[in-house]
């Protein structure tokens, strides 16, 4: 069954030339096509997606053309295909409403003086996502070893590109994103653990590591950013797990810690709703946790919330839909596709999904309004592949894949400003 999510995902030309389109109900398609967001590359595309569909059932659907034509932006066509395709179409000539709507097509291209006279929903240009937000994906475990290796993926393209390296190799390490700069805090390099951080501008595509070190060194540390400053939580140093928070403040470049949590966590997974930093599950060094504490940055204490229903440790956390999704990790005997969410107004964890892939180490992020899993390890093999929560349909989609398989990267949603951003 099509969804409204895969119609504004790219590429979802794909989709309107599938079976499953050509069998959508004329209310469904109408509804579709009317949309704003539909990403689509040009309104030729809407239009032979529409003809095509009435061509699909020509008795039943042909009555219903001018009925759909009307949601089709024949303004924005080419003059060149307006006149050459639609007007000279069998369908379209045989139909005074839709002879109509070509005219009135024709008018708004050969009358530029009279188009202010003329806007309506039909001259509105189509807005999908196209520059939006970009997700990177960060360091990891591949192959055996740390990698200092990072990529973005272009939700425009659906590509992912390599762009400049860390300095370092980093595994485990901490990724968030405070005035559209990407952070990577902390990690393990393959052989030390690491208290640098290193500071990524996309404009430039360039690593900085003029940034201050944490106060100790942190592999499987949460970070997140709340009220301008970045947050680094748990983890573990080499010696213990760590119960220790601090945060970074960019205009002083300095760490400060704060109160520390009331558990030590390690592959704990953070995330900022309501104006509280939440952590979330972990280990504390000997057995994986459901709990959870949040921080209030105005108490300066943390306080406990209801616990998971599993417990999770190298889980992926995000906010989504204004809940905190939890998603994969690892338990005491095994690698988890399972899901679960936080509503912070009933303080309850209700179960979500499985994933189609058992995934520790995964990295969990909103892009563009699309909850997406990245990597991890199934507990035979690192993976490189992407699954995309559809909430409509409640099921989890594969949606193509990374250049490296990552276990224990981090990721992080840069929103670009202008769609001819650099393409590293």
């Amino acid at each position: 069954m099509i969804t409204r999510f895969l119609l504004f995902l790219p590429h979802c030309e794909q989709v309107m030339e599938s079976e499953e389109f050509m069998l959508l109900p004329a209310n469904q398609l109408i509804d579709i096509i009317s949309s704003d967001e539909l990403n689509v590359r040009s309104e030729e595309q809407v239009f032979n997606a529409v003809m095509a569909w009435v061509k699909y059932s020509i008795q039943e659907r042909r009555p219903q053309l001018p009925q759909v034509l009307q949601h089709v932006r024949l303004p924005l066509l080419s003059p060149k295909f307006l006149v050459g395709t639609v007007g000279s179409d069998p369908l379209i000539k045989s139909d005074e409403e839709c002879r109509d709507l070509v005219d009135e097509a024709k008018n708004y291209l050969l009358l530029p003086q009279e188009r202010p006279l003329m806007q309506g929903p039909r001259t509105r240009p189509r807005k999908p996502i196209r520059c939006g937000e970009v997700l990177f994906a960060v360091g990891g475990w591949c192959s055996g070893d740390a990698i200092s290796s990072v990529e973005r993926y272009d939700p425009q393209t659906n590509e992912w590109r390599m762009v400049a390296s860390m300095s370092k190799r980093r595994c485990g390490v901490g990724v968030s994103v405070l005035d559209d700069l990407l952070y990577a805090v902390g990690g393990h390099d393959g052989s030390s653990y690491l208290n640098s951080v290193e500071r990524y501008d996309p404009k430039t595509n360039q690593w900085s590591g003029d940034v201050a070190p944490t106060s100790t060194c942190r592999t499987s540390v949460g970070v997140a950013v709340l009220g301008g400053f970045l947050y680094a939580v748990g983890g573990q140093d080499g010696v213990s797990c760590l119960n220790i928070v601090e945060r970074y403040d960019p205009k002083e470049n300095k760490w400060t810690r704060v109160a520390s949590m009331s558990t030590r966590r390690l592959g704990v997974a953070v995330a900022v709703l309501g104006g509280f930093l939440y952590a979330v599950g972990g280990s504390d060094g000997t057995s994986p946790l459901n709990t959870v504490e949040r921080y209030s940055p105005q108490e300066n204490r943390w306080h406990t919330t209801a616990p998971m229903g599993t417990r999770r440790k190298h889980l992926g956390c995000a906010v989504y839909q204004d809940m905190i999704y939890a998603v994969g990790g690892r338990d005491d005997t095994t690698e988890l596709s399972s899901a679960e969410r936080f509503n912070p107004r009933a303080n309850q964890w209700s179960p979500v999904v499985a994933m189609t892939s058992r995934r520790s180490g995964v990295g969990l992020a909103v892009v563009n309004g699309q909850l997406m899993a990245v990597g991890g390890f199934d507990g035979t093999t690192y993976l490189k592949t992407i699954e995309v929560f559809d909430p409509d349909a409640n099921t989890w989609r594969l949606y193509g894949g990374m250049n490296y398989r990552r276990l224990g990267g981090g990721v992080g949603v840069i929103k670009m400003t202008h769609c001819e951003s650099h393409i590293w």
